[in-house]
């Protein structure tokens, strides 16, 4: 394990617990630690020791962007590759960065439910 990776994931986690209506899990295996706000994904934490990475949805043309930004920023592991970023370790990957895509990741979530079931503003 890297200290940066730990980071990485606090960070993740911190902020995603933070936001209004998002719940908590692990429904697909102990080692993916998964977000969701009224019951959609929008963050994945992998605690596997040598993958320390934070998967989060993004808009496509966004995704495109980050990929070719950031060397520490791939597409999506393990799900659709036009839609969902995996961000790890390494230059670029700041504590800012990380927020953002959190917080971007659940915006775009929110945004494409119904208004009844969107949870309050933060």
């Amino acid at each position: 394990m890297s200290p940066a990776g730990d980071r990485l994931r606090e960070i993740a986690r911190q902020t995603a617990s933070a936001l209004p209506g998002v719940s908590h899990g692990r429904p697909f295996t102990p080692a993916l630690d998964v977000y969701k706000v009224a019951g959609k994904v929008f963050l994945i934490i992998t605690d596997d020791p040598d993958e320390q990475i934070i998967t989060v949805t993004c808009e496509p043309e966004r995704t495109r962007a980050q990929v070719h930004g950031h060397s520490s920023i791939t597409p999506g592991r393990y799900l659709d590759k036009r839609h969902w970023i995996s961000l790890g370790p390494g230059p670029g990957t700041t504590g800012r960065l990380v927020t953002d895509a959190v917080v971007d990741s659940c915006d775009l979530v929110v945004e494409r439910l119904p208004r009844r079931d969107r949870p309050r503003t933060r």
